[in-house]
C-alpha cells in the first residue's frame, strides 16, 4: 500500500516562498517518478511539476517554470517543490503522486490527500 503525505501548505502574500513535502511510505519510493498537482476551486486538476525516479529529468507546468523547484531525497523517501515569488493564482489544493515507471510522466496512480496552499494580494 502506498501512502504519501503531504505537508507545507498554508497562507503567504503573493511574492512569498512556501515549501511543499511530501513523505511516501514503502521502501520503493526510490523507483518510481513522483509529480506534484493542483487543483483550484472550480477548476480540474493540472499538472504542476514532475521529476524522474533518479532526479535526472524534470518537468514544470509553463506558467511556474522559473518560481517553482520540484526536487527529491530517496534516502528520505521525501519529494519537495520549492515554491517562489508566489502569486494569486497558484491558488490551490496541491497534491502529490507517485508514477507508475521511475523515468516517464504519462500516469500517477497514487495520491495524497493534499494540502491547501492560499496566496493573498
Amino acid at each position: 500500500q502506498v501512502q504519501l503525505a503531504e505537508s507545507g501548505g498554508g497562507l503567504v502574500q503573493a511574492g512569498g516562498s512556501l515549501r511543499l513535502s511530501c513523505a511516501a511510505s514503502g521502501r520503493t519510493f526510490s523507483n518510481y517518478a513522483m509529480g506534484w498537482f493542483r487543483q483550484a476551486p472550480g477548476k480540474e486538476r493540472e499538472f504542476v511539476a514532475a521529476i524522474t525516479w533518479n532526479g535526472g529529468t524534470t518537468s514544470y507546468k509553463d506558467s511556474v517554470k522559473g518560481r517553482f523547484t520540484i526536487s527529491r531525497d530517496n534516502a528520505k523517501n521525501t519529494v519537495y517543490l520549492q515554491m517562489n515569488s508566489l502569486k494569486v493564482e497558484d491558488t490551490a489544493v496541491y497534491y502529490c503522486a507517485r508514477g507508475s515507471s521511475g523515468s516517464y510522466f504519462y500516469e500517477f496512480p497514487y495520491w495524497g490527500q493534499g494540502t491547501q496552499v492560499t496566496v493573498s494580494s
